[in-house]
């Protein structure tokens, strides 16, 4: 069945194309049928799919709000600055720029903003928890800037912020990055702060992550501390796939040149005002007691699969995210990913700190809540789904755990449809 707001659209799609239409039916079977813990996913509202599929789509809008390079955009640009005045009200920023298609547009806008070719730049090592774009050799910001990474402690699994200043004043860097996607821990924005001014670097905080929790005021805000914070539109703070930029007001010109026009052309305005519709959604109290219980359940599914026999990395999480150590258990992420897809829980293999393993196998996986919280699946729960993990694992009776999985997910669907 398929969800009402879908309506005669869908219908439409069916009749026109329906190996197409047949596709979405299954991907929505999907989302539905199974546990969808990838801490990078969310459930968007019908509210947000309604912008995302509406005539905006249409509208080429090169250019900024009173300054297109195409007539006919009085109702995209009020679109766009609805969204601007919301996302600087949210999270109490002096600019925003909502046109950057992706997390990784936003970042490299950042550098373009901030940095040229041969510049050094200080970010977070990709094996400790970093992004590609922080300089990874396979990405443009490896292969274009001279990047030093910094890491965590092998003790602890925390930041080591003394080997951040250390590196600082060692390299000199022009941009420091702080900001991660497989760190569960709260990062010290006042002390990458304090950093960034004794060498007198930009401050960028890559927030994709965890953005989400920001705008529900579970977490500390990096906003006060950041000369610019990106992020993506489409984790906890369950918008559409995109990209967004905040900074401070004497950087506003930079930034905004830098998406357009060098970094990228016409803004897809169907997504910028969907992101608008998801600003909006988030500032309200419900939003907040939702970011509040996704940090509740990920405490709470970390702390259960610890009971499992993995271990958490750096013994917990702050975050909407754990990383898991399946050394103990001698399974591989790349098994345990495999797994859990055969019952239905859908994760991803992730390197841990110091992996023995190559990154293509690791020793480890992430799991997220964004998505079984979004469903309204509690704490409680949680002790549940930590158990049909280890489980699946640990390559228990497949058939029993699928039946489990199916029961459960059916108590809390998707996109009902009534």
């Amino acid at each position: 069945m398929t969800p009402p707001f879908w309506g005669p659209d869908f219908e439409a799609l069916a009749q026109e194309d329906p190996e197409i239409a047949g596709i979405l039916l299954s991907e929505l079977d999907r989302q539905r049928g199974g546990l969808q813990l990838i801490a990078s996913e969310n459930f968007t509202s019908p509210a947000v799919l309604a912008a995302l599929g509406s005539t905006l789509s249409n509208k080429y809008a090169e250019g900024y709000p009173g300054r297109r390079y195409y007539g006919g955009c009085a109702e995209v640009d009020k679109a766009e600055l609805i969204g601007i005045e919301r996302a600087k009200e949210l999270f109490g920023a002096e600019h925003a720029n909502l046109q950057p298609h992706s997390g990784a547009s936003a970042n490299i806008a950042a550098y373009g903003a901030f940095v040229k070719p041969g510049d050094t730049v200080l970010a977070m090592s990709l094996p400790h928890g970093g992004h590609l774009t922080h300089g990874s050799k396979v990405n443009f910001s490896g292969k274009w800037f001279n990047v030093v990474s910094y890491g965590v402690r092998e003790d602890t699994e925390l930041i080591d912020y003394d080997e951040v200043l250390q590196l600082a004043r060692e390299h000199r860097p022009k941009l420091i990055i702080c900001g991660a996607t497989a760190y569960p821990r709260l990062i010290d924005f006042a002390a990458f702060r304090g950093i960034a001014d004794e060498v007198g670097a930009i401050l960028m905080v890559d927030a994709a992550h965890f953005i989400g929790l920001v705008a529900g005021k579970a977490i500390p805000s990096p906003v006060p501390y950041a000369d610019v914070v990106c992020f993506t539109t489409h984790k906890v703070l369950r918008g559409p796939r995109g990209g967004m930029i905040l900074c401070r007001e004497e950087h506003a010109k930079a930034i905004d040149k830098a998406v357009f026009p060098m970094m990228q052309g016409g803004p897809l305005m169907h997504s910028v005002a969907a992101k608008a519709v998801a600003l909006k959604e988030a500032a309200t109290p419900e939003y907040q007691r939702y970011a509040a219980d996704v940090i509740s359940n990920a405490q709470a599914l970390a702390a259960g699969l610890a009971d499992e026999g993995m271990r958490p990395v750096s013994g917990g999480t702050d975050t909407h995210l754990a990383l898991i150590d399946l050394q103990e258990l001698g399974v591989t992420g790349t098994e345990a990913e495999e797994r859990c897809d055969a019952v239905g829980i859908t994760l991803n293999k992730n390197a841990i700190p110091y992996d023995p393993q190559p990154p293509a196998v690791a020793s480890g996986i992430r799991v997220g809540t964004p998505c079984v919280t979004t469903q309204g699946m509690g704490v409680g729960d949680m002790k549940t789904v930590a158990s049909l993990i280890g489980r699946a694992v640990r390559g228990d009776d497949s058939a029993a755990v699928r039946s489990e999985v199916t029961d459960l997910v059916s108590s809390y669907p998707a996109y009902p449809a009534d």
